[in-house]
């Protein structure tokens, strides 16, 4: 009996007892993995999966984590650059020898599905603790709002002069319009400040 397993974007067709090199999986040496993307399988009676076969999987004990053969990789740019680049490179595999077939039955095996190291390492990353964030929104909209009247909506007072008058205690219009502008120091108060104030105020 064959089969025909999907893993690593590739396919492989196995029998019980052959050793085969496939992309990394995050398993250790000596741990048995489990591969439920089955094809197709052969024998006796042949089944085509549509594209998957339900409940069937390949059992495989892990030999080894290994690295395939170096390949090199030459560029050359001719011409005005005239530069040359040699990168060097080994792909990391898993060293797998079959165990068994199994034509039904995967999902109650109990083995672990054999998984990418790249798919591993995404599942694993730890998600952001939405609980954690909902203070920070709290924080702001607990926030009081500054009591006052708008300042700024006397001709000539600006941001900063606002700012100078509400750390001197004056927020809102009837506050100004009892300013003397020749008596307070905290700002310079134009008398046509005061006057509008007044306007303001009622």
């Amino acid at each position: 009996m064959f089969a025909v397993l999907k893993t690593g974007g590739k396919q492989y067709r196995v029998q019980s007892g052959d050793v085969l090199r496939v992309e990394k999986l995050a398993a250790d040496a000596g741990e048995t993995v489990q591969f439920n993307e089955v094809l197709m399988l052969g024998g006796d009676n042949t089944v085509l999966g549509a594209p998957l076969i339900d409940d069937a999987a390949v059992q495989a004990e892990v030999i080894d984590q290994i690295k395939g053969e170096k390949t090199i990789n030459f560029v050359r740019r001719r011409r005005k650059h005239s530069s040359k680049r040699t990168k060097g490179h080994r792909q990391q595999l898993t060293l797998l020898r079959v165990t068994d077939i199994l034509s039904s039955g995967a999902a109650k095996s109990g083995v672990k599905a054999a998984v990418g190291a790249a798919g591993a390492a995404v599942t694993s990353a730890p998600k952001a603790d939405k609980k954690a964030a909902a203070p920070k929104a709290e924080t702001k909209a607990e926030a009081p709002a500054a009591a006052g009247d708008d300042l700024t909506a006397i001709t000539g007072v600006g941001p900063a002069a606002q700012k100078k008058l509400n750390e001197a205690g004056i927020t809102t219009y009837a506050q100004m319009a009892q300013i003397d502008p020749d008596t307070f120091d905290a700002v310079k108060v134009k008398p046509e400040w005061v006057e509008q104030a007044k306007d303001l105020a009622k």
